[in-house]
């Protein structure tokens, strides 16, 4: 029984790409547990496996006159040709090998393999729990009805691991295919009693955005460049505020790229939604003017009691302001944390205002995909588009509640 014992533990290191001394650890702990559920008892019992599959048993008795009970009591004389220096009231270990040989062979291979599966999802949890947070890319198996889109993830020595998708965390405008290699953000993974584990994955999260970015630049990765902030809406629209944590550099220019080399793969990643660059602020004044790029407020206004900033812009930038649908001031909200409340100057109130394509150049901040050709030719399209569709209220002001920095979008 022995060397088929030793055969069937190499097989398992084998098959489970199990660390071998997991095995041997969750081997020892099922050989026990299937000797106290064979004959109870077994309190005093130690069982080890060795690096080569030997099993060793070993009992802790303790050292009497006159032996009442072997399975738990040695007398002091075999307790000395154990160890000459035992003293009664002593416990000595045993070998006991022989119990090895008394545990039934079905009972033994039913709990070990009830602890390998367990041994098994534990170090899966451990290889992927540091995964949360993180851009994975799985292969999209099959869609279903209540879970969503169901992905295999490749790992080393196991073959796949399954997330999900669910129908909340898809991108509404993707098209998704089975076999298709998409990259998702995970962000959550949890043991389920009874089954495997569940990794939760995201196409609709910030956070997504936010690990693109610092994979496709430098700066970002490496600190000298800061996210301060994002706010998304998946699939059509993005504003990410940054800053430089070094003299001299130029955060926008840096997310950007040689000829936009770099937000170009960020957009082109994520289906040409398009993505505003915006240079944060410890100004909230500045700050909630430059989230409303690529227009450039003539004033703004903040109001502490609600939170809110009361941002005035020439009439004709009105429209692209408030964005389609109210847009471009809703993502300027949850960008800045300030309820921004979007309006033309009042009557008789003047300006000195810049003419359309000078704001556009001293905006900070830049708009980037394919869909925002329209706004840097100067914003015609998306006027008229918003006027015809009553982009603004009847009094001509619009406002967005704003959002907090941190949690889900």
């Amino acid at each position: 029984m022995r060397s088929e014992f030793q055969a069937a533990i190499a097989q398992l290191i084998a098959e489970k790409g199990l660390p071998r001394e997991v095995v041997m650890e969750t081997v020892a702990t099922a050989l026990l547990a299937a000797y106290r559920k064979s004959f109870g008892g077994g309190e005093n019992v130690r069982i080890e496996v060795d690096k080569n599959g030997e099993v060793h048993v070993w009992a802790s008795k303790k050292v009497v006159t006159q032996v009442k009970d072997p399975n738990e009591e040695i007398s002091l004389a075999e307790a000395q040709r154990l160890i000459p220096n035992a003293a009664l009231g002593q416990f000595v270990d045993v070998d006991s090998s022989f119990i090895f040989a008394r545990i039934p062979t079905q009972t033994a291979k039913q709990v070990i393999l009830q602890r390998i599966r367990e041994a098994e999802h534990e170090h899966l949890y451990d290889q992927i729990k540091n995964w949360v947070g993180e851009i994975r890319l799985g292969t999209l198996t099959r869609k279903d009805p209540v879970r969503g889109w169901l992905l295999d993830f490749d790992l080393d020595q196991v073959d796949k691991v399954e997330g999900f998708m669910p129908p909340s965390e898809e991108v509404v405008t993707e098209r998704n295919k089975v076999g298709q290699r998409l990259r998702v953000l995970v962000y959550d993974v949890r043991r389920v009693q009874g089954r495997m584990l569940q990794i939760l994955v995201s196409r609709t999260h910030r956070d997504l955005v936010r690990r693109l970015f610092e994979s496709e630049v430098p700066e970002i990765y490496e600190g000298t460049v800061e996210i301060k902030a994002i706010a998304r809406e998946p699939g059509s629209r993005s504003k990410v505020a940054v800053v430089a944590r070094q003299e001299g550099l130029d955060p926008i220019g840096s997310c950007v790229g040689v000829r936009g080399s770099r937000i170009n793969n960020i957009v082109r990643e994520l289906n040409d939604e398009k993505i505003d660059i915006i240079q944060w602020s410890p100004d909230p004044a500045t700050f909630v003017a430059n989230s409303l790029s690529p227009v450039k407020p003539l004033k703004v206004e903040l109001r502490e009691e609600d939170h809110t900033a009361l941002v005035t812009v020439a009439e004709k930038q009105l429209s692209l302001a408030i964005g389609k649908d109210g847009q471009n001031a809703r993502l300027a909200a949850k960008l800045t944390g300030w309820r921004v409340d979007v309006t033309k100057p009042a009557e008789g109130e003047v300006f000195e205002e810049q003419p359309v394509s000078e704001m556009a150049e001293t905006s900070s901040g830049g708009s980037y995909g394919r869909r925002e050709r329209s706004e840097r030719s100067g914003g015609r399209h998306e006027r008229d588009s918003n006027s015809r569709r009553g982009g603004r209220d009847r009094g001509g002001r619009h406002s967005h509640s704003g959002y907090n920095e941190y949690g889900r979008d």
